[in-house]
């Protein structure tokens, strides 16, 4: 018998897998509930993968996914990875730098340096802050999407050290003009290897007879400015490293990132340009994450285990607050119809469905990255994400629908009901909760076409015994899931 104390823990982890990872199945919610609140907060972020598709098998399928070099290759690369991971909290934290760190192969060519781009956020997404910033700033796809190669002693270019303070760590109004020149001073020399000068004017990338050449970073001391340069008030013989061991110290950085957080992982905020102007909506939060940055020596991990054991994130009303990004609606969606269980071509038209709805993976606005929020919708991407889920949830011919199917009906009963029926698909679609007009909605579409069809409903092939039917067919069962899915609250996560 579940008791409202265990109901209350199971609505719970379901609001954390939506949130830390992309939803849960039915089965991801009975493991994670067993464990209990806190330790399921241990479990999704300390997983490491190990279930993903290798890539040697991807690529024996997808030739053009060994060198990565058009977009749909690399981004059809990422997905298969966010679709087929057992430690989704990685890939959900790679999105969330990703949409930080906006870096776009729009403007780099090479899907191999996104790639490794990826990988270094694998590596140090979750670790200290310090280690991440300065292996950003060594990263080659983020030295070329902002032009630090053209960073010279005699000759600075201020993109870097203006984003890298703007965008990336302590947020515009916590420092000086001249704390950008002075930053870029520090930069200087920080460049790319296998390239050359007319390489990069040309924009051929290091293209060679036989492909690509992956980029690799490089430090020339002979074009560092090494003089002294006073940055945050403090001076000294600055290099990039002692730049960001100064912007991780400040407290401002601590309240940026946290925002960052809260942002992703809570409720949709203002648009980052706005966030000098305005303060964070949730002040207590913040404070809760920056001072697990500071107790923890600047660990991301640190600050977002405190966010997960929050009041602010176990509040119900921080539930269904933000709209799904099209990559997490994507994601998601394929994930709860089982997933890829080997290559297929269906992963170019799903990582395109996302660039339709208005996410185009490795493809950012601009500097900024995606706004979110409001933004992801409109009178079109709706009409794609609620095709895009019906079709992928409704395709009776993947195994991993007639697998949801038969949860359902397990959970629904011999005798299912209509009440029954909703119930049990709602929870079978990672314990979604919808208004109780969505419900009421649900429950007579379920009673009059599922339960009670016309004998000309050709949709509907269902076995009657008595009034209600002993055998629902599968058909029947997708349709009341593709209802499901067309429902605003499934936009919401």
């Amino acid at each position: 018998m579940t008791t409202i104390e265990s109901r209350t823990d199971e609505l719970l982890i379901a609001h954390l897998l939506r949130r830390a990872g992309f939803g849960g199945t039915g089965a991801d919610l009975q493991r994670f509930s067993k464990l209990g609140y806190e330790d399921a907060v241990d479990q999704l972020i300390d997983a490491i993968d190990t279930a993903s598709l290798p890539q040697d098998l991807i690529r024996r399928y997808h030739i053009d996914q060994s060198d990565l070099r058009t977009r749909g290759s690399s981004a059809g690369n990422w997905l298969y990875q966010m679709v087929t991971t057992d430690a989704p909290f990685i890939e959900k934290m790679n999105l969330f730098w990703h949409r930080v760190f906006a870096t776009g192969q729009t403007k780099l060519i090479q899907g191999k340096a996104m790639s490794t781009h990826l990988d270094m956020l694998r590596a140090h997404g979750l670790g200290k802050f310090d280690d991440l910033l300065l292996n950003l700033s060594r990263d080659p796809a983020m030295i070329m999407w902002l032009d630090n190669q053209d960073n010279h002693k005699d000759s600075i270019n201020e993109n870097y050290g203006r984003e890298i303070l703007e965008l990336f760590s302590m947020g515009a109004g916590n420092y000086t003009e001249e704390d950008i020149k002075e930053c870029s001073r520090a930069f200087t020399g920080w460049t790319v290897a296998n390239t050359d000068y007319m390489a990069l004017k040309m924009r051929n990338n290091t293209m060679r007879p036989y492909g690509y050449v992956n980029w690799q970073f490089k430090f020339d001391p002979d074009d560092h400015d090494d003089g002294e340069k006073t940055f945050l008030g403090e001076t000294g013989n600055f290099n990039g490293e002692d730049i960001i061991a100064i912007i991780c110290k400040n407290p401002a950085t601590a309240g940026f990132i946290a925002r960052h957080l809260y942002h992703y992982f809570i409720a949709d905020e203002l648009p980052v340009p706005q966030w000098s102007h305005f303060p964070p909506l949730n002040p207590q939060a913040i404070e809760v994450m920056t001072h697990a940055y500071f107790e923890s020596g600047h660990s991301i991990k640190a600050m977002l285990r405190a966010l997960f054991l929050s009041d602010s994130f176990k509040s119900p009303v921080s539930r269904n607050a933000r709209v799904k990004s099209p990559i997490e609606l994507v994601v998601g969606t394929i994930r709860l119809a089982g997933g890829y269980d080997s290559p297929t071509s269906d992963v170019y038209d799903h990582i395109a469905a996302s660039g339709y709805m208005g996410q185009d993976i490795y493809a950012p606005p601009s500097v900024e990255g995606w706004m979110g929020g409001t933004d992801w919708i409109s009178t079109g991407s709706m009409v794609m994400r609620v095709n895009f889920a019906g079709e992928i949830i409704g395709n009776l011919e993947s195994p991993g629908v007639q697998s949801l199917i038969a949860s359902i009906r397990s959970d629904a009963g011999s005798s299912p009901t209509s009440d029954s029926l909703v119930r049990s698909s709602l929870k079978n679609l990672g314990e979604l909760q919808v208004a109780d007009d969505t419900r009421n909605g649900l429950k007579e579409y379920t009673e009059n076409v599922i339960l009670s069809p016309s004998k000309d409903d050709e949709s509907a092939d269902i076995v009657n015994s008595g009034t209600h039917p002993s055998i629902i067919s599968n058909s029947a069962i997708a349709s009341l899931l593709q209802l499901i899915v067309a429902t605003r609250e499934y936009q919401f996560v």
